[in-house]
């Protein structure tokens, strides 16, 4: 499987670098509405994901709704490398469905680091369903 032909292309995802303030990145959760997005240094290579959950355990920590506090803080601040870890555009089927159970969508790398996209776990069913009708014909002709 080729999951490039799967995966939803990093222009037409939203995204952080890690230099962005938290500001910016609250304005962006707040925009979208998604729980996650993945962070980006500034060459492009994925360097983590950060959450809603990040996001408001940095409130918590300042103890304010602040503008300017947040302006005064980046994103590589909430970074998780530990959460949401990518997956080589060239990698096989089974393990893009194992890193697709554990995650709503997992980021996609090619082999400088560098973010293509990212695959969904809707994507990931919708491909295997399409494999199971595909061999379920097969078996019947």
């Amino acid at each position: 499987m080729n999951i490039a032909k799967i995966m939803i292309p990093k222009v037409s995802i939203a995204f952080l670098y890690e230099n962005n303030t938290i500001r910016q990145g609250l304005e962006r959760f707040t925009a979208h509405g998604y729980t996650a997005v993945p962070v980006l240094n500034e060459c492009g290579e994925y360097a983590g994901c950060v959450t809603e959950g990040d996001f408001l355990r940095f409130l918590l920590r300042a103890g304010t709704t602040d503008k300017k506090v947040q302006e005064q803080h980046r994103i590589r601040e909430l970074v998780r490398t530990d959460f949401c870890p990518p997956l080589s555009i060239d990698a096989p089927l089974d393990e893009a469905v194992d890193a697709s159970l554990g995650q709503n969508f997992v980021p996609i790398v090619d082999s400088r680091g560098v973010l293509c996209g990212i695959l969904t776990r809707r994507a990931m069913i919708e491909t295997l369903a399409e494999l199971s009708r595909k061999s379920g014909e097969e078996a019947c002709l």
